[in-house]
């Protein structure tokens, strides 16, 4: 149990890392940079439905921020039951 438990947070680490680095990718690159395009490839089909929700903002992007909450939830929530 305590190694599914481990997996699980090392499963949310990593998805919250590669949140954080998609978003600054974006920032500092361009669209077609291929680190972009591998990091959007894995991210994007999680963030869009988040933005499709989201009324729109402006230039901000909230999506990577509620994707990361919600991830630390979930694994709260997973571990919890366990």
């Amino acid at each position: 149990m305590s190694a599914f438990i481990a997996m699980i947070r090392l499963l949310s680490n990593l998805i919250t890392w590669g949140v954080i680095i998609h978003t600054l990718l974006g920032y500092f690159l361009g669209p077609f940079h291929p680190a972009r395009q591998f990091t959007s490839r894995l991210f994007d089909p999680l963030l869009n439905p988040i933005r499709q929700m989201l009324p729109q903002s402006g230039m901000l992007d909230f999506s990577p921020l509620i994707l990361i909450i919600l991830v630390q939830l979930l694994e709260i929530v997973i571990i919890s039951v366990l």
